[in-house]
C-alpha cells in the first residue's frame, strides 16, 4: 500500500475559490489484465480545498481498494475559469469536425491539459530508491539553472519515488540523466492499494 494523503495535502496551495486539483482514480492493465484497454477512469475528483481533500479521501480509498485501482492527483492547480473556456473551444471544434460522440469527455479531456499554476511542478520519476543516487540527481538540478534547491517533496511510488520539483533546464538535465522520465504536468500518486 503506498499512503501520501499527509505528504500531498501539505504541497496544495488554494490561493481562490477559481482553484482546483485534478484528482482520477484509474484501473490499470498492469495490476488488472483482464481489462481492455491499458487503463480506464473509475472516478474524477475536482478537489477546492485541503478539508474537501480530507472529507473525499475515505470514500478514494474504499473505491480503490474496491477496483484495485490507484488514486492519482495532479500537483500543478487548474482553474475553472479557464478550463471553462478551453472546454468552451474543444467543443466549438469537435462539433465543426462532427466529432460529437467526444463532445461529453470534454471537460475531462480539458482539465488533464491545461495548468493555471504559476509555479510549475515537474516529476523526476525513479524507479527504485537509492539515497545516494537520488542525493546526486537532487544536488545537480540544483547546480542546472535557475540555481537553488528545487525539490519540493519526495512522493513514494508502488515500485521507486517521484521528485516534485520546480522547473530546471532540461536539456542539460537530459545530457546526464537520459534514463530519467521527467513529466511537466502529470499526476502522482495519491493512494494505491
Amino acid at each position: 500500500m503506498v499512503n501520501n494523503f499527509e505528504l500531498i495535502k501539505s504541497i496544495l496551495q488554494f490561493r481562490s475559490e477559481d482553484d482546483f486539483y485534478h484528482l482520477q482514480i484509474i484501473k490499470r492493465k498492469k495490476e488488472n489484465p483482464e481489462i481492455g484497454s491499458n487503463s480506464y477512469v473509475i472516478k474524477t475528483y475536482y478537489i477546492t480545498s485541503e478539508s474537501h481533500l480530507e472529507k473525499l479521501f475515505p470514500e478514494i480509498v474504499n473505491l480503490c481498494e474496491f477496483n484495485n485501482a490507484r488514486a492519482c492527483i495532479n500537483l500543478n492547480r487548474r482553474s475553472f475559469e479557464r478550463i471553462a473556456f478551453h472546454v468552451l473551444k474543444k467543443v466549438t471544434d469537435q462539433i465543426m469536425n462532427k466529432d460529437f460522440k467526444s463532445a461529453r469527455k470534454a471537460y475531462e479531456s480539458v482539465c488533464g491539459e491545461y495548468s493555471a499554476d504559476p509555479e510549475k511542478k515537474w516529476i523526476i520519476d525513479i524507479d527504485n530508491f537509492d539515497e545516494i543516487f537520488d542525493r546526486e540527481v537532487q544536488m545537480y538540478i540544483a547546480s542546472l539553472q535557475p540555481i537553488g534547491a528545487k525539490v519540493i517533496a519526495n512522493i513514494p511510488t508502488k515500485h521507486g519515488h517521484h521528485l516534485i520539483c520546480s522547473p530546471f533546464r532540461l536539456d542539460e538535465f537530459k545530457q546526464k540523466y537520459s534514463e530519467l522520465d521527467i513529466h511537466k504536468d502529470n499526476p502522482t500518486i495519491l493512494y494505491i492499494p
